[in-house]
C-alpha cells in the first residue's frame, strides 16, 4: 500500500514538473495586454539639449513601433522579458545588478551598458528605412551596425533565447496590436526581419541626453556650485579625465577608438576587445562609456565589479594594475601604474560635478517609457 502510494505521489509531482517546464518553454501563450499610447505620435525626431532640440532624423511612426518592440516581452522565446527588462529607463535605460538575468534567470557574461546618444548620426528615408552610421557597440565594440546589433540579444542563448529572426517575426505576426503600427510605420501589416531591427533602432537611437546641469553650464543657463566646479576643473584638468570621457560629446568618449584598458587586472580574464580583433595590444580593452547619468548606473565597469563611485576613484587613485596593454596615460614617467592620490575631498567634488551630469528629462520622459499596461 505504501508503495503504491508513494508512486502515485511520484507521478503527480512529475506531472507538476512538467507542467511548470512548459510554462517557460517557447509554447507559452501571449499573456494578456494593453497598450498605452497617444492619439498622436510623440516626437521622435528630437530631443531636449542645453541649445534647444536637437534634430535626429527617426520616423516618428517607427519609432513608436520600436518602443513597443523594445518593451515587448513576447518577443522572448518564453515570454518573460524585454529590451526593457535589462535597460531600465530610470536607470538612464542601464540595470542596476551586476549581470543581468536572461528568460531563464541565467545572468549575462557582462554588465548591462546604458543606452543613451547611442547613435551620433544617422539618416532615415521616407518609411524609416536608411542608413546608421553608428559607433562601436557591445563593450568590445563587435558590432558597429545598430540594426543588426538591436536583434543580437533577443536571439541570444542567455538574454532572450529566441533561435533566430524567423521566430521573432512569426510571435510579432500572431500579435494583434502590431497590425496597425506596421500600417503606420510601413504600409503593410506584415514584418519582416528588416522592419523590426529598423523600428528597433530607430527607437534606440532617438534615445538622447544632452540637457545636463553640465551642459547647462556650458551655455551659460546656469552656474555650478562650488563644489561641483572644483570637480569639473579636476575631472578636466588635474586628473584629465576628459582625453577618455569627451563629455561634451554626444557619445561621450574619444573619437579615436573608444576603448581602452584601464588595469582593472594583471592578466585579464576576459580578453575585451582582442576577441574581436585578435590584437593582443587590445587585451583588456574595453569600450569607454558615456558618463551622461552616470551617478544611475551603477554597478561599474564591464564586469559590474564596483557597486559605487567611490570605489571608480579608489581604483583610480591606488589600485591600477600593471597590465601590458595599460593606457599609456594610466602610466607615470617611470612606465608605472599611476597613483592619481585622490584625496577624501577631491573625491567629493568629483562626485559632485559627475551628478550635474544627471539628465533627468531623459529618465523621465513619457516616450521612452513601457508603453504595455497589464490588464
Amino acid at each position: 500500500m505504501r508503495t503504491r502510494t508513494s508512486a502515485t505521489l511520484l507521478i503527480f509531482v512529475l506531472a507538476i514538473s512538467l507542467f511548470a517546464c512548459s510554462k517557460i518553454g517557447s509554447d507559452l501563450k501571449p499573456t494578456a495586454v494593453s497598450l498605452n499610447l497617444p492619439s498622436s505620435t510623440y516626437d521622435y525626431s528630437t530631443f531636449e539639449t542645453a541649445q534647444g532640440d536637437q534634430f535626429t532624423g527617426v520616423d516618428n511612426n517607427v519609432a513608436t513601433l520600436g518602443r513597443v518592440l523594445f518593451y515587448d516581452t513576447h518577443l522572448a522565446v518564453n515570454n518573460a522579458i524585454s529590451c526593457g527588462s535589462c535597460h531600465k529607463q530610470s536607470i538612464a535605460f542601464s540595470d542596476d545588478v551586476t549581470f543581468s538575468p536572461g528568460f531563464e534567470n541565467h545572468p549575462t557574461l557582462r554588465n548591462t551598458l546604458p543606452i543613451q546618444n547611442v547613435s551620433n548620426s544617422q539618416s532615415f528615408i521616407m518609411n524609416g528605412g536608411g542608413v546608421f552610421n553608428s559607433p562601436s557597440l557591445f563593450w568590445d565594440g563587435r558590432s558597429t551596425f545598430l540594426p543588426s546589433m538591436v536583434l543580437m540579444p533577443i536571439t541570444n542563448h542567455v538574454e532572450m533565447g529566441m533561435s533566430d529572426i524567423n521566430g521573432i517575426v512569426e510571435k510579432v505576426k500572431n500579435l494583434k496590436y502590431y497590425q496597425d503600427l506596421f500600417i503606420s510605420a510601413y504600409g503593410t501589416a506584415n514584418p519582416d526581419g528588416d522592419k523590426i531591427a529598423s523600428a528597433l533602432s530607430a527607437f534606440v537611437s532617438s534615445i538622447g541626453s544632452g540637457n545636463t546641469r553640465f551642459d547647462q553650464a556650458r551655455f551659460g543657463t546656469v552656474q555650478l556650485n562650488a563644489l561641483e566646479e572644483q570637480g569639473r576643473n579636476l575631472f578636466f584638468n588635474k586628473y584629465n579625465c576628459n582625453s577618455c570621457h569627451q563629455t561634451e560629446q554626444a557619445n561621450g568618449y574619444e573619437t579615436g577608438g573608444g576603448f581602452v584598458n584601464i588595469g582593472l587586472d594583471a592578466v585579464y580574464t576576459d580578453k575585451g576587445r582582442q576577441n574581436v580583433s585578435n590584437d593582443v595590444t587590445d587585451n583588456g580593452k574595453f569600450k569607454i562609456p558615456n558618463l551622461r547619468n552616470v551617478v544611475l548606473t551603477g554597478p561599474y565597469m564591464h564586469d559590474g565589479r564596483f557597486s559605487t563611485l567611490d570605489q571608480v576613484l579608489d581604483h583610480y587613485s591606488q589600485g591600477v594594475s600593471n597590465s601590458p596593454a595599460l593606457d599609456p596615460r594610466l602610466r607615470d614617467l617611470n612606465g608605472n601604474p599611476i597613483r592619481m592620490n585622490i584625496s577624501t575631498q577631491e573625491k567629493s567634488a568629483l562626485k559632485a560635478f559627475l551628478s550635474t551630469l544627471t539628465d533627468y528629462k531623459m529618465i523621465t520622459d513619457p516616450k521612452y517609457s513601457n508603453p504595455f499596461a497589464a490588464k
